[in-house]
């Protein structure tokens, strides 16, 4: 192994050094298995109650339109809020409402009404933990330029038990029913509250300046997002992606069926797949010691994740679609991780909650319109054409992106010189040794 490569192993857990991320880490790590258990249990209790697709579907878009709808109000309160104990109060919300759902289920008294209802409590639950969760990871780091790092290692902590819950829920469920899954989940929130009461943070400053009336506020959120062209561009292309390209989940079961002609055992394979790209992509942007080039990065990933799509729509065999899954979750996770990094980068503190809500409704709140879309095209034209058309408007959405880069490049400069980003040209962390040319976001 070449001393490059000891440097960059070394470097991809450098995050793990600020003590408070180590103790989230560990704690969201932990809960994060319990969640993946919930989501699996719940859909496979649906479907036992209901034999209904369409209800699953429903369950699916009641648990994420609140965030979707209420993500921007959550952010203006993320901003006027101590954002850690926003995060203390949301996860004890979730244990509660994980252990709800134990409860009518080890009881038998469950209904269809029962899982809406407490779906859509978990999505109202999101729309405020999302944007807390994703501004706090600033507060954790006190070095920024540990962010990059802390945000990839997220990613890969969520891929990690994108693998692990799934296999888990599968062998509970046989084994003990759906409730103990839930169960399981209300304990694991333990782990993130402790982890979160035992952090020691610096006391935050009070928001200078007169607080406004909320929707003021909602208002120069938008407004500041929409002026600001990295911001707005990316928060664009991370919807446009959410809508047409990441949808391919909610198809998975026609492709392993009807295009492989396999079994359950086939959406496993595929699934797990695509976990693994994610995951490697994450790792590999864990490594990275700079957040310089990442405008690159966001456009490759897209083209990467639309073209594995339109592939992956075309084939007809096993191998080579575990290949191509692979791919796209990686391009998935890598767009979506470098996203948040600039994102995070760029934006002021005191608007962070309120840029970070956007994002929340960019990347996951547009997933249910997706997927509602999907489903609606896919009975028309059929799973594959739905996937490869997504994939061609997500490869069009990143040749679009392309072309402002530039301009971007441009926009950011003021910032990155302002928090001392700029300086590591010169000292070859780029790419480009030119120390007059603007960076990439």
């Amino acid at each position: 192994m070449s001393p490059e490569d000891r440097a960059k192993l070394g470097s991809l857990g450098r995050a793990l050094r600020h003590r408070n991320y180590r103790l989230f880490f560990i704690g969201q790590g932990t809960s994060l298995i319990g969640t993946w258990l919930t989501r699996v249990a719940m859909s496979w209790l649906v479907y036992r109650l209901t034999g209904s697709t369409v209800l699953l579907g429903l369950v699916a878009f009641a648990g994420q339109l609140p965030t979707f709808l209420l993500a921007p109000l959550g952010g203006v309160l993320v901003d006027r809020w101590n954002r850690h104990r926003v995060l203390v109060v949301t996860q004890v919300l979730a244990m509660l409402q994980s252990g709800l759902l134990a409860f009518f289920a080890l009881t038998h008294t469950v209904t269809i009404w029962h899982v809406l209802v407490l779906a859509s409590v978990q999505g109202l639950i999101n729309a405020f933990d999302t944007p807390a969760r994703q501004s706090f990871v600033v507060e954790m780091i006190e070095s920024r330029d540990d962010l990059p790092n802390a945000i990839a290692l997220n990613s890969s902590m969520v891929n990690g038990a994108r693998l692990i819950g799934p296999s888990v829920a599968g062998v509970l469920i046989a084994a003990v029913g759906e409730g103990w899954c839930f169960a399981i989940d209300a304990i694991s929130y333990a782990a993130v509250i402790a982890s979160l009461v035992a952090m020691r943070l610096r006391p935050t400053a009070p928001r200078a300046g007169e607080r406004k009336h909320l929707f003021v506020e909602l208002r120069e959120g938008f407004r500041y997002a929409a002026s600001y062209g990295p911001i707005r561009d990316i928060l664009i292309l991370l919807a446009v992606v959410s809508l047409t390209g990441m949808p391919y989940t909610v198809l998975m079961p026609v492709f392993a069926s009807q295009v492989l002609h396999g079994g359950a055992h086939t959406l496993g394979f595929l699934m797990a797949a695509s976990g693994i790209g994610a995951l490697v992509g994450a790792l590999w942007l864990a490594a990275r010691t700079t957040v310089l080039g990442l405008g690159r990065v966001i456009v490759l990933s897209a083209l990467l994740f639309g073209a594995g799509l339109v592939a992956f729509a075309l084939s007809h065999w096993l191998a080579l679609s575990l290949a191509l899954m692979v791919i796209v979750g990686a391009g998935m996770m890598v767009q979506m991780a470098a996203s948040n990094t600039v994102l995070q980068t760029v934006t002021d503190e005191d608007k962070r909650g309120r840029v970070m809500s956007l994002y929340t409704m960019a990347f996951f709140g547009m997933a249910p319109f997706g997927s509602l879309l999907a489903g609606w095209l896919g009975a028309r034209i059929g799973a594959a054409a739905t996937v490869a058309g997504g994939g061609v408007v997500t490869v069009v959405a990143g040749f679009l992106f392309a072309r402002r880069l530039p301009a971007l490049r441009a926009a950011a400069r003021p910032v990155y010189q302002r928090l001392g980003i700029l300086p590591e040209i010169a000292t070859g962390l780029s790419l480009s040794t030119d120390v007059t040319s603007a960076p990439e976001p």
